[in-house]
């Protein structure tokens, strides 16, 4: 991994929100944290650096990986969790965010939330969270600042798209070795409706920064937000790769080192969805769905077979899925990836999603110590008789 010395952390923030507001020296830091960190629970070396504070979490959506992965990693830091539960809290009675964050935070060192649902509207709770924090920490209401961290929101997935990159860093030999390699992020067919668009935004938005072309496939009418895709081809013309959009999965699998076959909501409909739910328009919730399953029907023939994985560079691409992927014959009768291909890359996805624990505290502590983050990895080195170079 990269060598934090030699990468430049300051103006890291104190919050994690979304990949496109990092450097490119951020990211890498984030990365070889992580990866510092993992191969040190590996050794049995423990990176306890906090004794008497908090990890609050903040989820508005369903989640399994994702919240027992930022418990995993407060745990493995020294902070000890709790969920907010907003029904049991005052906010049911009109208390602010303003109020909320600088009651919650008064212990605690980082505020983990998921509010992926209306379109429009996570990373925008998430800012007026950090913002709530700044002020309190300014006016000398809290004694330290909690670092925000974005466990999902209806813009970007950080903790996903970057433990993804990390997976991919070690599967192909680091991160020098993706420079041209080819990804796919291809919508795919579920019998399900209203999934996020943060998961395919976050890994157009990141992964041509490292050097990968990237596809993306959807059939005409399942775009992601504009201003993303346009960001990503941005990025690409910046770094020298390639970002394109197909709507032909099967020409989109071509030659792919990477695939990446998930179901998202098209924006027009996630729109539709946030003014409805907005409303609580029970009625039109139900009309808009059912509109949505339909459509999504036409499109059975987006799913990942062992056929289409022939087609890519060798016939052996890497898959890769965030979970849980709707597998046809096993989760559902039809759906994303046919069962053969899911557990052929078994092994790799749940691989995958092992990289999350440990972003997610790289997150945590470069947030919480930024440009001091190296030192106190060396700190625990010596700590633990152990010679590392950073």
């Amino acid at each position: 991994m990269n060598n934090l010395n030699k990468l430049h952390l300051s103006g890291y923030g104190r919050d994690f929100l979304r990949t496109w507001d990092k450097s490119a020296d951020h990211l890498k830091a984030t990365l070889a944290v992580a990866q510092t960190l993992r191969d040190w629970h590996r050794k049995g070396i423990s990176p306890k650096v906090f004794s008497s504070s908090m990890a609050v979490s903040i989820f508005r959506d369903k989640s399994t990986r994702t919240k027992y992965s930022y418990s995993a990693a407060a745990n493995l830091l020294g902070l000890e969790i709790e969920d907010l539960d907003e029904k049991k809290s005052q906010i049911a009675h009109g208390e602010t965010i303003m109020e909320t964050v600088n009651m919650l935070s008064f212990l605690t060192r980082t505020i983990g939330i998921r509010d992926d649902i209306f379109l429009g509207l996570g990373h925008s709770y998430m800012t007026e969270v950090a913002l709530a924090a700044d002020w309190g920490y300014a006016n000398g209401v809290l004694d330290q600042r909690p670092s925000v961290i974005n466990l999902q929101c209806d813009e970007d997935h950080p903790t996903q798209s970057l433990s993804d990159l990390l997976h991919l860093s070690n599967y192909f030999g680091g991160l020098d070795k993706l420079r041209g390699k080819n990804l796919t992020m291809s919508w795919a067919y579920s019998p399900s409706y209203g999934k996020p668009l943060s998961v395919p935004q976050g890994i157009i938005a990141l992964l041509p920064r490292f050097g990968i072309n990237v596809t993306l496939s959807y059939p005409k009418g399942y775009n992601l937000i504009p201003e993303i895709e346009s960001l990503a081809t941005r990025e690409a013309k910046k770094d020298g790769s390639t970002f394109r959009i197909t709507h032909d999965m099967r020409e989109a699998f071509i030659d792919a080192d990477i695939v990446y076959p998930k179901s998202w909501a098209s924006y027009a409909v996630m729109s539709r969805r946030t003014e409805l739910l907005k409303k609580n328009y029970v009625k039109g919730l139900e009309h808009l769905e059912g509109e949505a399953l339909a459509q999504n029907a036409k499109h059975k023939d987006w799913t990942c077979t062992e056929k289409l994985m022939k087609q890519t560079r060798n016939g052996n691409a890497l898959y890769m899925h965030c979970l849980p992927a709707d597998i046809s014959g096993v989760s559902c009768k039809e759906g994303e990836v046919d069962a053969k291909v899911f557990e052929k890359y078994k092994k790799q996805t749940y691989t995958q999603a092992g990289y999350k624990p440990y972003i997610i505290a790289a997150m945590i502590l470069l947030t919480q110590f930024g440009e001091k983050t190296p030192k106190i990895l060396r700190s625990i080195g010596q700590r633990n008789q152990s010679v590392f170079n950073f």
